[in-house]
């Protein structure tokens, strides 16, 4: 099609190809036959003069059930990189593609698989992609390209991508710049149909313009239609439609079967379509049969492919063959490929009209192969058209309710409710498995915390099936909602008696997560006896780091929460769980912070914030949100650690997060303890200690002791806080949780002074909660002064104000400093932290390079490409004033201390 009216954006695909190669990708989109194909035609071509390598995918219609459908196609032509691909991405991409039998791939190993690849072959010479009709794509495919385009902004790596007008793709939200193409202003209009049909009578030429209406395809396409028969009612693409169709009626009749089963046949193949085609005529054909629809503008033929010359073209030919035509093409296709299951499975379900079994166990099969190749959305796909095709009424519901909850765990809300649904009535068990299903979303935040009790007891009745891991499932999403809402203690008696009575290991990780989150204090001291158990074996398993790091956090033991959160992660990053990972990190940064390493807890927390966004989790990223908060106002960065509050804030209020409201108000009584609003600190984090306050946490409220009590007595408030204390000794009598313990043992020592206080505080166990530590030694020091014991109180006010120092607690040492000033000992002023240079994203990349990780191995680490890391770096080095990875270990070993 002439590009005429195209230039501007002509002009800007270009500056994307030819200008520096960091400029990411661009959308275009516009409706059917608007000239998105001819204009990124000829950008490819200008790519491939100027020496870029063009890579190309294009979505098919029948070819969207088909899972990495559009990512086989893609990577084709590059094949032979994925050998030195790292072995985990090496073994998920070509489980993928369906090249080996493997575990199921996660989407995102695929996607780091698939960035790796392109950014290796772009090492060699820039990549052009070309992707097309990405609304066609298959999911797995659009969601692969998604990843990779989120991701090469400081790559030789270029993404064009087309869409059309009013569909949906994962693209949209990618960072692609958008490019909408609409119709051609009428001077424009005229100058294409006058290039295309030169010398029209002067009536035919206006009507012409006006049936067209600016649409480059209609103005090329329809000066050879009988315009008397175009009817003006229907819209303009379809208008076209039935131009194409009518254009095949004039076929031979042997050619019109010959295109029908093309149009049909999703790869395009000659091979495939000869061979259908001579079934149904009974008789051998050539190529040669498919002269006419070349002669007739509608293909074209070359390297064993059909390709339509629009996708208009194409969805014209079914529409205008009857039934019985389209079903004898798909039979005909499904014989030729009896080595292809899949495709042969759709072909045979897209001819049969009625229920048959036989074809819906096909297509079953055909699911479990998509699923088992990570390709979520394709056996969603199968599933629901076996359910349509299923003879028994109970097969049907279970197929529905299987691809739901492959719905579930893919995040895709409509689809699963639209499938639970679709499965009508159901028997009382399927519909309590539906209601799980749906509840599983967000952990279920938004829903009333009174179906707690629902799933308690279907956990029960699927235990009493022998169902023990399904049962476990049901009441581990149960416990988690007592996380985010607060059922009530009647609720949770019921679930920690389910719990007790399931058949499973006291030990097993997810019985002791249930009991942490149910029963925070009532099961502290046999939650904290297990978790001691089970340190040992941190970094084995992933899945058990996971759910142990959270049970940790819920009984208050954050330096055991820490470390298996910590353990969890490479893990989990190295399978690919991504919707898991910005869990175990923000349970990491939490615990960091409350530990009072900040070093650790800022890139953690940065990362989980954005994979929680990623991964279309708001609960999970407004609670990383509210840690940054914190760690903002730790640091006195006052403004910073406002706006975060404020926008964690807004995340948690839209359902009522408990555990973000919470972290929010202890980052805002930090931020007012940092300013020395006294009375503000108090009243903010009073708040987690009121049942009617949405930032109530049964399990966080006690772990705020320290400050609160700090806050009250500089509030005046000190017998307030002394009511708080005899409220919170029922608590302390029943768990030995170490953050309540050690907030009650500061609290006793600030609140009733005296050496043997302070020196209780200080001979507990503390070692590994520096930031505790820090804060006793300068309330015992403030005590000391004020008793005019000034010699004694410079001690420990100079080890506070070394510790809060060293990790980075920029308010609390710099009150040290007034203290030691007012005993009579001036202080240093601290420099700033070299890690203080660097963005979260820098320091987690500076932290793993340091750690001895290549460029390659922090890329798989951190999802990006390895010579994104490189650049990253580049950037390091000189904002920390080092030249090689052996400054940068010593740098941050020193700092370390």
């Amino acid at each position: 099609m002439p590009l005429h009216g195209r230039e501007t954006e002509l002009k800007d695909l270009g500056a994307l190809v030819d200008g520096p190669r960091d400029r990411g990708g661009i959308l275009l989109r516009g409706e059917a036959g608007i000239g998105k194909s001819a204009l990124v035609a000829e950008a490819a071509a200008a790519a491939s003069v100027a020496g870029l390598r063009v890579l190309r995918t294009t979505g098919a219609e029948a070819e969207q059930d088909l899972a990495y459908a559009g990512l086989h196609q893609l990577l084709h032509p590059v094949r032979a990189g994925v050998a030195e691909l790292p072995a985990p991405q090496r073994s998920a991409l070509r489980t993928a593609l369906g090249l080996e039998d493997g575990p199921v791939p996660s989407g995102y190993l695929v996607g780091l698989a698939a960035l790796t690849l392109l950014t290796d072959e772009a090492a060699a010479k820039p990549v052009l992609v070309v992707a097309e009709d990405v609304h066609w794509l298959d999911r797995a495919s659009a969601d692969v390209l998604a990843f990779v385009a989120r991701r090469i902004e400081t790559e030789p790596v270029v993404l064009i991508a087309t869409l059309r007008d009013g569909a949906g793709s994962p693209l949209l939200d990618a960072g692609l710049s958008p490019m909408p193409l609409g119709r051609l202003p009428d001077d424009v209009a005229a100058e294409l149909l006058d290039a295309v049909a030169p010398r029209l009578d002067p009536v035919v030429r206006a009507r012409l313009l006006t049936e067209a209406a600016g649409h480059p395809l209609a103005l090329t396409e329809l000066p050879s239609v009988d315009l008397d028969a175009f009817d003006p009612v229907l819209p303009l693409t379809e208008r076209l439609e039935r131009t194409f169709g009518a254009r095949v009626a004039t076929l031979p009749p042997p050619a019109r079967v010959a295109l029908l089963v093309a149009a049909l046949d999703e790869t395009g193949s000659v091979a495939e379509t000869l061979t259908a085609t001579a079934s149904i005529l009974g008789t051998p054909v050539e190529p040669e049969i498919l002269a006419p629809a070349v002669d007739a503008r509608l293909i074209e033929l070359g390297a064993g492919r059909v390709t339509f010359r629009h996708p208009l073209m194409r969805s014209a030919i079914p529409a205008a063959a009857t039934i019985a035509e389209r079903r004898q093409g798909r039979l005909a296709l499904a014989e030729v490929l009896r080595d292809q299951p899949d495709r042969q499975a759709w072909h045979r379900a897209r001819a049969t009209s009625g229920p048959d079994e036989a074809v819906a166990a096909a297509l079953d099969a055909a699911a479990e192969r998509a699923r088992h190749r990570g390709g979520a959305a394709a056996a969603i796909a199968a599933l629901e058209q076996a359910a349509r095709l299923s003879e028994d009424p109970g097969a049907r519901a279970d197929r529905l309710l299987r691809a739901a909850e492959l719905a579930v765990d893919s995040g895709r809300r409509e689809t699963a409710e639209r499938l639970v649904r679709a499965a009508g009535d159901l028997s009382p068990r399927r519909r309590a498995t539906a209601n799980w299903l749906l509840s599983a979303f967000e952990d279920g935040v938004r829903e009333d915390p009174a179906r707690i009790g629902e799933l308690a007891a279907l956990a029960e009745s699927v235990a009493a099936d022998g169902q023990d891991d399904a049962a476990m499932r049901v009441l581990w999403g149960a416990a988690m909602r007592c996380f985010w809402a607060e059922p009530g203690a009647p609720a949770r008696r019921k679930l920690l008696g389910v719990a007790d009575r399931l058949p499973v290991p006291d030990d097993d990780p997810r019985l002791v997560a249930v009991a942490a989150y149910v029963a925070p204090f009532d099961r502290g001291e046999v939650v904290l006896e297990r978790l001691r158990a089970l340190a040992g074996a941190a970094g084995a398993d992933p899945e058990a780091d996971r759910y142990l790091a959270s049970a940790a956090l819920q009984v208050g033991a954050f330096d055991l929460a820490a470390r298996f959160a910590t353990a969890a992660a490479p893990g989990l990053r190295a399978q690919g769980r991504l919707g898991l990972l910005p869990r175990a990190l923000a349970v990491q940064a939490w615990s960091r912070v409350r530990l009072g390493d900040l070093a650790g807890a800022v890139p953690a927390a940065a990362e989980a914030v954005r994979l929680a966004r990623e991964t279309g989790q708001p609960f999970m990223g407004g609670l990383a949100l509210a840690v940054q908060a914190e760690i903002a106002a730790l640091r006195g960065e006052h403004k910073q650690a406002n706006a975060l509050a404020d926008e964690a804030e807004r995340a948690g209020l839209a359902a009522g997060a408990r555990p973000v409201l919470a972290t929010v108000q202890l980052a805002r009584g930090l931020l007012a303890l940092s300013e020395s609003r006294f009375e503000d600190a108090f009243a903010a984090l009073r708040r987690l200690l009121d049942p009617a306050d949405p930032a109530y946490q049964l399990a966080l409220r006690a772990y705020c002791v320290a400050e609160l009590t700090e806050a009250a007595v500089r509030a005046g408030q000190a017998d307030t806080m002394r009511e708080i204390l005899a409220e919170l000794a029922p608590l302390a009598a029943s768990t030995p949780s170490p953050a309540l313990h050690i907030g009650l043992r500061y609290a006793r020592a600030v609140l009733e002074p005296s050496d043997d206080r302070f020196a209780a505080a200080l001979e507990a166990d503390l070692g590994g909660w520096p930031a505790e530590r820090g804060r006793v030694h300068l309330a015992f020091g403030e005590w000391l002064r004020r008793q005019r014991r000034v010699v004694e109180s410079r001690a420990h006010l100079r080890t506070a104000r070394e510790t809060f120092d060293a990790l980075g607690l920029t308010a609390w040492a710099e009150r040290a400093r007034r203290e030691l000033r007012s005993a009579g000992e001036t202080s240093p002023n601290r420099g700033p932290d070299a890690r203080e240079k660097l963005t979260p994203h820098e320091l987690s990349i500076a932290q793993l390079a340091a750690d001895g990780l290549t460029n390659r191995e922090i890329g798989q680490r951190l999802y990006l490409s390895h010579r994104t890391v490189g650049t990253h770096l580049h950037r390091i080095f000189p904002k920390l004033g080092v030249s090689s990875r052996a400054d940068l270990a010593g740098m941050l070993k020193t700092l370390d201390g």
